[in-house]
């Protein structure tokens, strides 16, 4: 995790980020390189699946339930986790959240936690908080070890240093773990990290950690891995502090049997996650002796009643959709100024900010539907994209540029001769501005004030000296 979380409150713009982003051509190398070699095995093994399409449907049916059902599936996990157990929390808010943790860790005597990789933990900004209580968190998921200790920001969903390359993860880690000799191989930097966490493993009391479900019928969670610290941090410390989004209830035990197909195969390319750990309650023969569990809403409520932007609440958090997208592959995660990135971090992010911050997020797509064909859920991110970018519309008012433009046109197209009159003073504004090509061809490269975003990375063709209804006109007499 990182020292100072990326906040869409504070961010930078997308579009004024991204350019600064497309500068870095190192950064572009390392994002190319590793969404490539994730989509590759993704297609591979998916493939193998000659029901990928059903599953595909079965896993957008169960996500679409739930949220229909989400009070009384909720309800049920908070029933069935009590009775094994744990302690529910609810949190209506991130501080309402970040609040509760610190008090049960302080009420664990802890001043350090281990943590699981979790995105929620990462929008709520816990980290800075254990920090400012006097509790030092170690991030245990080697992503966000190498982010942690490097004082950067995930930039990926699933690949937190998906940004990173093995130059620069050896770099850090020799000045972080004062290791002036590690060698660069992939097996010399994951024993570097292994000899780094396995002292805090068995030393440190108090673990927190995310989700990727919560099931109602059992009461139990579900997190998901590939390198086993996880379930390091799940087994050996003695308090066990769960948060997850009220987003990720799922009604029955069975329904993993679905989404446990789906997410490692679209995540990274796996049949199946190397470590699958599913917990319920407590036992006093094994495992952490107090479980919590910090059910967070921040803003989810709101999307749940949004009938178009309720789909965003089915994600599975795979993050197919930021491999498959063209924005993201140019930009990067850093670029969209939130802890979600890419297409589901554009239609998320603003959401969750109840469309007050990150209002350019829903433009930062060009739709072409990459997202949409690879969610395993079959999220419609475009459809989603459009409604938020109407919504962007309707709050900026009537009086804004673009609206006002748009008026202006409409009026336009409604007479025609208006209509007529236009295109004779636009033959006229452009003189001074178009440039001829090799073949004679007119070309506007430059527009003024906010007529400049066409023109930042396009030609604009000058029009015709003559219109087809001239030309028609002039044929027959």
């Amino acid at each position: 995790m990182s020292g100072v979380a990326l906040d869409p409150r504070t961010a930078v713009a997308f579009p004024m980020a991204a350019r600064a982003a497309m500068g870095d051509t190192q950064l572009q190398k390392n994002v190319r390189h590793a969404t490539d070699v994730i989509q590759a095995k993704r297609a591979r093994v998916v493939g193998e699946m000659p029901d990928w399409q059903e599953l595909r449907e079965t896993g957008k049916q169960i996500r679409q339930h739930t949220m229909e059902h989400l009070d009384v599936y909720l309800e049920e996990f908070e029933r069935n986790c009590t009775k094994a157990g744990g302690v529910v929390h609810w949190a209506q808010d991130a501080a309402e959240a970040r609040q509760i943790i610190v008090g049960l860790a302080k009420a664990a005597g802890a001043d350090e936690v281990i943590k699981i990789k979790s995105m929620t933990t990462e929008e709520i900004g816990l980290n800075a908080a254990l920090e400012a209580a006097g509790i030092h968190p170690f991030e245990t998921d080697l992503a966000e070890l190498i982010i942690q200790l490097g004082q950067d920001q995930p930039s990926h969903i699933v690949v937190p240093a998906l940004h990173k390359n093995r130059q620069q993860i050896r770099a850090i880690f020799q000045r972080e773990m004062n290791l002036p000799d590690l060698g660069e191989t992939p097996q010399d930097l994951a024993d570097a990290a292994r000899m780094f966490l396995r002292e805090k493993f068995l030393r440190v009391k108090t673990g927190v950690s995310g989700a990727n479900f919560l099931i109602a019928e059992t009461g139990g969670v579900c997190v998901v891995e590939s390198e086993g610290n996880g379930r390091m941090c799940l087994t050996l410390p003695e308090t066990l502090i769960t948060v997850a989004g009220i987003d990720k209830v799922v009604p029955r035990f069975q329904d993993l049997e679905v989404l446990l197909q789906l997410l490692p195969r679209s995540a990274t390319g796996e049949r199946m996650n190397p470590y699958n750990s599913i917990w319920t309650g407590v036992d006093a023969r094994d495992g952490p002796k107090a479980f919590h569990v910090v059910l967070l809403d921040n803003g989810r409520s709101e999307i749940l009643g949004d009938t178009e932007g309720r789909a965003t609440l089915n994600c599975i958090r795979c993050g197919a959709c930021q491999n498959a997208c063209p924005v993201y592959r140019q930009t990067g995660g850093h670029a969209y100024g939130s802890v979600y990135a890419g297409p589901i971090g554009a239609i998320l992010t603003p959401q969750l900010m109840q469309m007050e911050h990150a209002q350019s997020l829903p433009y930062a797509s060009s739709l072409c539907g990459a997202c949409y064909e690879v969610c395993p859920v079959k999220i419609n991110i475009p459809e989603v994209l459009i409604h938020l970018r109407n919504k962007v519309v309707e709050q900026n008012g009537p009086m804004n540029p673009e609206a006002l433009a748009m008026r202006a046109m409409g009026m336009i197209f409604r007479s025609e001769r208006r209509f007529r009159a236009a295109q004779r003073l636009g033959r006229v504004a452009e003189m001074p501005l178009v440039r001829k090509d090799g073949l004679g061809e007119g070309w506007i490269g430059w527009l003024p004030g906010l007529l400049g975003g066409w023109t930042q990375v396009r030609d604009l063709q000058a029009m015709p000296k003559e219109t087809f209804r001239e030309w028609w006109e002039k044929r027959n007499g």
